[in-house]
């Protein structure tokens, strides 16, 4: 007689099926705190879509199955293209069909706070496929400063019909959108690129350029269009670089090789080379870097959209295995240090997506001409290498705490049916691109000095005055602080405080009693601290209540 000793139980089922906005309280009185005429029902079908199997099952298969470059056909001919997997083309099509790239641009006020809440559900559905969908959203204004161009690529680029062929631009039905920017021996030090810009003509696109370098990082290869930095006889300049040309063959852009990165694999980030590529300039000759700098400023904003999303992915994960799994007699979610740690992360998750959503409105008010007093355009300014900086330094550890909660379970990948190791490889992505954690100090430094920033914190701050002593002592301090830091080494420190300052007011505002006063007793209080470890909350703290309002169904 043959016994089995393979009997599977005491095991967490698939998180799938799971409508992923319906389920999260936290985002939902964010959107409405934020948005209050968003349409419930567009998000509910979202969420569904965004937590479907099926969407899942894609995100497995275009991480498992990564991007394959061709830089050559069979007979020798250079082609410099990408192969992706089908699912990636399904999901970055779900992307585009709910707006996430250039469409908001198009659409009446609150379209980028609606478009944000949506990046966030979309994070959670798969991140990857989101590096060129955001580059298209931050690359499409920058395009207003080219008349010719915009009025050629506008309606492909605000359309939500997705379509992956290789081909040129005017017989597609949308197009994506992508930015060339670091070489090899600058990085962030973009006035240190070495590509050269010769002019070479001019045409209804404007004044147009044969560009010879490199690019040491660009993402998504296949876009169909690329915003290039490039060192032109007036000094460093943004120019419009298209893989078609207007008379119908391809240009010159070389593929050198595909990024072998820790995480982010469905997506491709590439090093390429132009050879006299033709680009048309996109704004005035000379000012690349405040131009670059106006897009950096948006994708920054996806960088916290999309961390807050993986905050919310494995705090998920971990509340539906923590609430199934039996260890010691009972579920592990209702052993104490297990609620600590879980109520500690939804605390964070929660406050990272009120501080996001809250920098998607100022983006919103500040663009839709809905800001008469100036506030919603400085607190975008301010706001921008704020939650930058604070949001996504947390992911890594928020990250690691939540794997943690699964065991030797969330450390397994099992070709790519290892959600919680994929978000955990992912997680570092948002702190460097764009500007790692100094570089968004700087920024902030330089923000300082664009308006009456004390004037207009204190205004964001007023309406949790007097609701905690904790938050009021932080608070005080604050107007010294920003009026008084001139030195680089207190930049990152005034940049956390200043976010857990606002997330603390922001949650006062559309969170329960329960959050808003544990949030201020753990971050702001006596006992703040422990070196940035989860689960550090009070003995007294309401832990039951914290963890019900995040809880998935599970």
């Amino acid at each position: 007689m043959s016994h089995s000793t393979h009997e599977v139980f005491n095991q967490s089922t698939p998180f799938v099926d799971v409508n992923l906005f319906d389920t999260d309280v936290g985002l939902r009185d964010a959107l409405r705190f934020n948005h209050p005429s968003f349409d419930a029902g567009r998000f509910s079908a979202i969420g569904a879509e965004c937590g479907a199997a099926q969407t899942v099952e894609h995100a497995r298969l275009a991480n498992h199955h990564s991007p394959v470059l061709r830089s050559h056909d069979r007979f020798g001919h250079r082609v410099d293209q990408v192969e992706f997997h089908p699912s990636y083309h399904a999901l970055i099509g779900a992307a585009l069909k709910h707006g996430l790239h250039g469409a908001p641009w198009s659409r009446p006020a609150g379209s980028h706070v609606e478009r944000a809440a949506a990046f966030i559900l979309s994070t959670q559905a798969e991140p990857s496929v989101l590096c060129p969908v955001s580059m298209s959203y931050a690359v499409t204004p920058a395009l207003r400063a080219n008349a010719g161009l915009y009025a050629a690529w506008q309606s492909r680029i605000v359309s939500t019909q997705y379509d992956p062929r290789f081909a040129p631009f005017d017989r597609k039905t949308a197009v994506t959108l992508g930015m060339g920017m670091t070489e090899k021996q600058g990085g962030s030090d973009v006035r240190s690129n070495t590509t050269r810009a010769e002019p070479v003509g001019e045409d209804v696109w404007g004044r147009r350029f044969a560009i010879t370098g490199h690019k040491w990082f660009m993402s998504a290869p296949m876009c169909d269009a690329f915003l290039v930095l490039a060192q032109a006889p007036g000094g460093l300049s943004c120019f419009f670089l298209p893989r078609w040309l207007p008379d119908g063959g391809t240009n010159v852009l070389r593929v050198q090789r595909l990024k072998h990165k820790l995480g982010n694999h469905a997506n491709a980030s590439s090093e390429v080379e132009f050879d006299r590529s033709t680009a048309w300039l996109v704004g005035d000759e000379g000012r690349g870097v405040p131009q670059i700098l106006a897009m950096g400023a948006i994708t920054r904003l996806d960088c916290a959209l999309g961390t807050a999303g993986l905050m919310r992915q494995s705090l998920a994960l971990a509340l539906h295995h923590t609430g199934q799994r039996m260890a010691f007699g009972t579920r592990l979610i209702e052993q104490p240090m297990m609620k600590n740690v879980l109520a500690d992360l939804a605390l964070e998750s929660e406050a990272a997506t009120a501080l996001a959503l809250r920098l998607a409105r100022a983006v919103d008010r500040s663009e839709n001409a809905r800001d008469p007093s100036g506030h919603e355009a400085l607190m975008r300014r301010v706001l921008t290498p704020i939650a930058k900086f604070w949001i996504c330094k947390r992911g890594s550890l928020f990250g690691q705490e939540a794997m943690e909660c699964l065991g030797g379970n969330g450390y397994v990948e099992e070709q790519g049916e290892g959600v919680m190791a994929r978000v955990y490889r992912e997680m570092p992505l948002n702190s460097i691109w764009e500007g790692a954690g100094n570089i968004m100090a700087l920024d902030l430094l330089r923000a300082l000095r664009t308006g009456p920033v004390t004037d207009a914190l204190m205004h964001e701050l007023q309406p949790a005055r007097g609701a905690h002593a904790a938050f009021d002592r932080l608070v005080g301090t604050l107007p010294a602080q920003v009026d008084g830091v001139r030195e680089e080494i207190d930049a990152r420190r005034l940049a956390r405080d200043v976010a857990l300052a606002v997330q603390a007011a922001l949650l006062r505002q559309h969170s329960t009693p329960e959050m808003f006063d544990t949030f201020c007793d753990s971050r702001l209080g006596a006992e703040a601290g422990g070196g940035g470890a989860f689960g550090l909350l009070r003995a007294a703290a309401p832990f039951d209540a914290i963890i019900a309002r995040a809880m998935p169904p599970h």
